[in-house]
């Protein structure tokens, strides 16, 4: 069946925050920025890095399907832009791979920073070679279908926790948390405080045990 364009809605507009906010949370692990949001926002454990190459902040990007479905994905490609996080919510479907070589190549040359799917991808060796900070459920061989519906750029929920476009992403090897925007400023601050208390207990430690 050949994809029609009401098949997929695009939210007809939403702003990306200033790339300022990318740099002030580099370098933050995401524990310290969970413990400085109560401990919350962090998507469930089963959302796991498929390579080492895992941390990066960004904006997110975020994009509904239908399970096995990548169509609404494909469509993306046309709205990304630099220092974006590609949130596709596969409705935690595994059976069959939403992203593989070619979608990761064509996220990272338009100038996404990572992706987080929340569900599969596929041909991970070449995943795993772009270098492109890359999370999701499992790995399949099994391609997508590419009939729709899908929705760009509307609040998805990622691994349990909602996202709206433009909310700041962070990824490492622990896993993924999402800042609301509108929380940015407290939630740095926070986190500074956090990294600050960390700091001063491992000088602690180390001390003790010279």
């Amino acid at each position: 069946m050949a994809l029609k364009a009401a098949d997929i809605r695009i939210s007809s507009s939403w702003q990306r925050p200033e790339q300022k906010w990318r740099s002030a949370f580099t370098g933050f692990p995401v524990a310290n920025i969970g413990d400085a949001m109560e401990r919350l926002n962090m998507c469930d454990a089963a959302i796991v890095p498929v390579s080492s190459n895992t941390p990066f902040v960004g904006f997110a990007f975020p994009v509904l399907v239908t399970a096995g479905d990548n169509a609404a994905v494909i469509r993306a490609l046309d709205y990304i832009q630099p220092g974006d996080v590609m949130m596709i919510n596969g409705l935690g479907h595994i059976d069959r791979a939403l992203v593989g070589e070619q979608l990761t190549q064509r996220f990272q040359q338009a100038g996404a920073v990572a992706q987080v799917i929340d569900g599969a991808i596929r041909d991970r060796k070449v995943v795993e070679a772009t270098g492109f900070p890359t999370f999701c459920r499992g790995t399949t061989p099994a391609g997508p279908y590419k009939n729709g519906p899908g929705v760009i750029g509307e609040p998805v929920a990622i691994g349990g926790v909602v996202c709206c476009a433009g909310d700041i992403v962070v990824g490492d090897d622990d896993g993924i948390i999402v800042i609301p925007f509108w929380r940015a400023e407290a939630v740095l601050a926070a986190v500074q405080e956090v990294a600050r208390r960390e700091a001063a207990m491992t000088a602690e430690v180390t001390q003790h045990y010279q």
